[in-house]
């Protein structure tokens, strides 16, 4: 039987906004969960010699299986969508998820372009700080194009807290 996400309404992700922007994000598999950094929004990444943390690496996969579509592979955009390797410069984490969440409309240069809202996608706001972390890295060209290699289990302080949490 699938589950379905019946209950996360505008509300409700208005209240995870709110949430976020008051504690910052605490999910299990962040490195804001991890090591209770207050700069989680600059910097929601751990990477070590080249390798990153298991949020950010399961953000890698998850842009890629809801995202790149539109925001085309590695966050490069599309003649669809823009480049968000760029956009993120400019996002705070409550503008991110407030796009991510609610969509948004936009007109440029005499061309309509509308982002869906992902409120009840459940692949999508289940791991939407995982995306974050991702989309993050590689707007301050920490991360490079391609999938990132992971940090060793035993070495990787954001996959150990998720694992506890399971």
């Amino acid at each position: 039987m699938r589950f379905r996400m019946t209950t996360l309404s505008l509300a409700g992700a208005a209240m995870m906004t709110v949430a976020a922007t008051i504690c910052g994000p605490l999910l299990p598999g962040t490195a804001a969960a991890q090591s209770g950094d207050a700069d989680w929004e600059k910097e929601p990444y751990i990477i070590r010699d080249g390798k990153v943390d298991y949020g950010t690496y399961n953000g890698f996969r998850r842009y890629h299986s809801s995202c790149h579509v539109c925001h085309g592979p590695d966050a490069m955009g599309s003649s669809y969508a823009p480049a968000l390797k760029d956009s993120m410069k400019n996002l705070t984490y409550s503008e991110f998820l407030e796009v991510v969440v609610n969509g948004r409309q936009a007109r440029n240069g005499g061309q309509d372009s509308v982002m869906p809202a992902f409120a009840e996608a459940e692949d999508v706001m289940l791991y939407i700080d995982h995306i974050y972390a991702y989309l993050k890295a590689r707007s301050d060209d920490k991360v490079g194009r391609g999938r990132p290699e992971r940090l060793e289990p035993e070495e990787d302080p954001v996959f150990k807290e998720w694992k506890a949490n399971q």
